[in-house]
């Protein structure tokens, strides 16, 4: 059964009770790891495994994602900055406990490639808080795993 969740807006990311940031170094230009977030969100799946299904929804203004373990979200895209950033705030789940989270993507050069950090700004009740927490290093051991198949992904793309 999916819930509603609070609405919240790009702020959250920096004052949410949990925050979790993971960073790491992909290969390619800001603007191509863009694209594979914001525009191939279909693709997400064959680069992040915890993603078994990913879709945009409503001309590109939402996503919809399934998770391993049967966790679901329907999310409205809050910021899609070319290159630089790319946020989405959960409205739908069925994960319990959990009451507003929102995702944010900054992309900034690194060289030749792209340094990616990932904040999963989150608010829930206490439980369901203190679990994110314990969660954080498996969270961060899937994040590396994805950029690292991002960037075996995105090997010899063009730069823009």
């Amino acid at each position: 059964m999916t819930r509603r969740l609070r609405p919240v807006e790009l702020d959250f990311a920096d004052c949410a009770p949990v925050r979790l940031v993971y960073a790491a170094r992909v290969s390619a230009a800001p603007a191509v790891v863009h694209r594979a977030l914001a525009e191939e969100v279909s693709d997400t799946p064959a680069w992040f495994s915890s993603v078994v299904a990913a879709r945009p929804l409503d001309g590109g203004a939402g996503r919809e994602v399934r998770l391993r373990g049967g966790v679901y979200f329907r999310e409205t895209i809050m910021a899609k900055d070319p290159g630089e950033r790319y946020a989405y705030r959960i409205d739908e789940t069925n994960t319990p406990g959990v009451a507003a989270m929102l995702e944010d993507w900054r992309l900034t050069p690194d060289g030749s490639g792209t340094r990616v950090r990932w904040t999963m700004a989150i608010d829930g009740a206490a439980l369901f808080r203190l679990t994110m927490r314990a969660a954080r290093p498996g969270i961060g051991q899937s994040f590396r795993g994805a950029m690292r198949g991002l960037d075996r992904r995105l090997a010899g793309r063009a730069t823009t």
